[in-house]
């Protein structure tokens, strides 16, 4: 299909609360709201917390804060699905009343006996419908009685297709679907109805979801049609995989999106590669894109289209998303990435004794090694803090020679003594006295470099120094042979 859409397109995206935002639902919030900005729609927020036992409101709060943390606002909602119940209980018998459906009496353990002997005789174990026949009157005097009673959708003879916006034509014949339940005996919806209820009281033009939908999808359908109402477009996008091709789940690592913020991932960068999951952007219109990787949002929003959302599944790759950080990091001056490494230094209770232009400058020397925000608190929280650790590797293997301690804090003296602190007086400084003393220069480099960061690997040594500042370094150098304590 061609990624038409009405001038001010209505979409949704419907989390149930049983557990935090993962990837593949973060992934369809994020096509939906393209999609919506991209055409100047409607973005809709729904809850659907009809599963009494299994929702609860941290779950919702972990939805909407991984939502908030990828940069997803939404135009209209959140909507709760548990304060919408009148509407499916009216939509059920509204379906009753035209025939489409009707009520069923059997019992869980009926139904149960039913399904082990069809499964027993090797046929598909299916409701056997006995109750689709029963008169209207009977139903009725039943109920009266207390008979508890669900409402099934009565799925009539015959097929039904739609056109996929992503798959094409798509046709189920009607003998694979049973009799479905709309309304539980306790009156509660099953998803089928209040998915339908919700989406044509919404006014959704667009329903862009999971491809493990599709097998839904003809229930719907069928829904629509019996209550009168027009066919949204169905647009199912393709899965993600892991590394295996299996469908991703915990045994991949993280798939909740909060935990990938706790990673120390930059939103942004996050919100770029999963746009890339299973949509490319070098579609027939813009075929000049097709090899470009990083794009704004702005960007996004622009090139966005159905079209170029693909059949196959997507894989998630964790060493392509470290790279898309790195790329944002670097690109993002100080400030930009400043509330960004502040939240990581709260969860490290680190206070930074630097001044603003001092930490903003530390923070542009250090962001190309950066690989994660996460490493500002840990790696390089020599450069924000005195209360730092010693890498113990880098001390095993450039401070354990016993005499390095003294010749590092003779090294403080002299630069105590240097009427000039520059990297090329610093440099200069380090080599004569290397020199002196009959020693390689690199071993001093080394050592002072562990000594300064508490890491073995940092930007050159002298840009170092000067930007930790002539103090701090003498300081550090000193007390080269008793490391600073844990923050």
């Amino acid at each position: 299909m061609t990624d038409t859409a009405p001038i001010a397109p209505r979409v949704r995206f419907a989390p149930s609360p049983t557990g935090y935002l993962h990837v593949g639902g973060a992934r369809t919030a994020l096509f939906n709201w393209l999609f919506a900005r991209h055409f100047g729609g409607t973005f809709i927020l729904r809850i659907e917390d009809t599963d009494f036992e299994r929702s609860s409101e941290a779950m919702v709060e972990g939805i909407l804060e991984g939502m908030r943390w990828i940069g997803l606002d939404w135009d209209e909602g959140p909507f709760f699905q548990s304060q919408r119940l009148p509407l499916y209980q009216a939509t059920a018998e509204k379906l009753i009343a035209a025939g489409h459906a009707y009520y069923c009496f059997c019992t869980k353990e009926e139904l149960e006996k039913r399904r082990a002997e069809a499964a027993a005789a090797g046929r598909p174990p299916m409701y056997d419908r006995r109750c689709r026949t029963l008169d209207p009157s009977d139903s009725e005097q039943r109920r009266q009685a207390g008979h508890a009673a669900a409402v099934r959708f009565a799925v009539p003879d015959g097929a039904t297709a739609w056109d996929d916006a992503v798959f094409g034509r798509v046709e189920f014949a009607n003998t694979e679907l049973e009799d479905f339940v709309l309304l539980r005996s306790d009156g509660i919806p099953t998803y089928h109805l209040s998915v339908v209820a919700d989406d044509i009281d919404m006014r959704l033009t667009h329903i862009i979801r999971g491809a493990d939908h599709i097998s839904n999808t003809p229930k719907q359908i069928l829904q629509y049609r019996a209550l009168g109402s027009q066919l949204p477009i169905f647009a199912h996008v393709p899965l993600i995989l892991g590394p295996d091709k299996t469908r991703l789940s915990k045994r991949h690592g993280a798939t909740s999106v909060i935990a990938y913020k706790d990673m120390g991932i930059v939103p942004e960068a996050f919100r770029n590669f999963l746009a890339l999951l299973g949509w490319s952007p070098g579609s027939k219109q813009n075929p000049h894109y097709k090899d470009r990787e990083l794009f704004s949002s702005d960007e996004l929003i622009q090139l966005f289209s159905l079209e170029g959302i693909s059949k196959s599944n997507a894989v998630f790759d964790n060493d392509k998303l470290a790279w898309f950080n790195t790329e944002y990091i670097r690109a993002y001056n100080s400030a930009r990435l400043l509330p960004l490494i502040e939240d990581e230094w709260k969860a490290a209770d680190l206070k930074p004794n630097r001044s603003p232009g001092e930490i903003l400058s530390a923070i542009d020397l250090l962001k190309p090694r950066a690989r994660h925000l996460k490493d500002f608190a840990t790696s390089f929280r020599a450069w924000f803090t005195d209360q730092f650790e010693y890498d113990p590797a880098a001390v095993a293997k450039f401070l354990a020679d016993p005499a390095l301690p003294a010749l590092l804090q003779e090294l403080a003296h002299r630069y105590a003594a240097a009427p000039d602190f520059t990297e090329a007086s610093a440099e200069e400084i380090l080599r004569a006295f290397a020199a002196e003393k009959g020693v390689k220069a690199g071993v001093l480099i080394n050592g002072s470099r562990v000594a300064l960061t508490g890491q073995a690997v940092a930007p050159s040594l002298f840009a170092v120094m000067i930007q930790l500042g002539k103090d701090r370094v003498i300081r550090r150098l000193s007390e080269a042979a008793k490391p600073p304590a844990a923050g």
